[in-house]
């Protein structure tokens, strides 16, 4: 961590409203785009964005300087949007009596001729449980037990949810490519 972002950080522990503000300014617009992803709604996003920065300075005394300040930032931000995704009443049904499906996570190869943008389009088209978990997954980069702590799921859950997901992305991607 640098020494400015690090003073910065103390300094807004403290109740420093101007270090506080750099802060903001230094990560609003990539947690606004991280909320966005998720909120799919501009005002929605920016809200969320906002509630989860005075989240984050009402607990900062609960960072620790061994991790990035923009990582314990963006967890925020994402339990922020899912808390907002869960006022909206979200479905989230817990997969308990389900068989569990065994899931090879490394398989995310898709066909050469299928660009990034056509994929993040194809996961928005996903029905919300399965978006979420492809997102916090293969976008945000988190493990199943982190994401069943997140979205506050069994890890098979999880596991189930992402399956299914990339069952669902493959198939979308499909129609696409081929117009079946």
């Amino acid at each position: 961590m640098s020494k400015e972002l690090n003073l910065l950080i103390k300094n807004s522990k403290r109740g420093n409203q101007k270090a506080q503000i750099k802060l903001y300014d230094l990560f609003s617009e990539a947690m606004f785009f991280i909320s966005y992803r998720y909120l799919k709604n501009e005002e929605e996003a920016k809200d969320a964005m906002q509630d989860a920065f005075l989240k984050a300075f009402l607990s900062l005394d609960t960072f620790k300087e061994d991790t990035s300040f923009g990582s314990w930032l963006k967890r925020i931000v994402i339990n922020t949007c899912i808390d907002t995704l869960k006022k909206k009443n979200i479905e989230t049904v817990s997969l308990e009596n389900y068989p569990l499906e065994i899931l090879d996570d490394t398989d995310w190869n898709f066909d050469i001729k299928i660009n990034k943008e056509e994929i993040l389009k194809a996961i928005e088209k996903l029905t919300i449980k399965y978006q979420l978990v492809v997102k916090l997954y293969l976008i945000e980069g988190y493990d199943h037990s982190e994401i069943s702590k997140i979205l506050e799921i069994p890890e098979k859950t999880s596991r189930t949810h992402l399956r299914r997901g990339k069952l669902a992305l493959r198939n979308l991607l499909k129609v696409k490519e081929y117009g079946t």
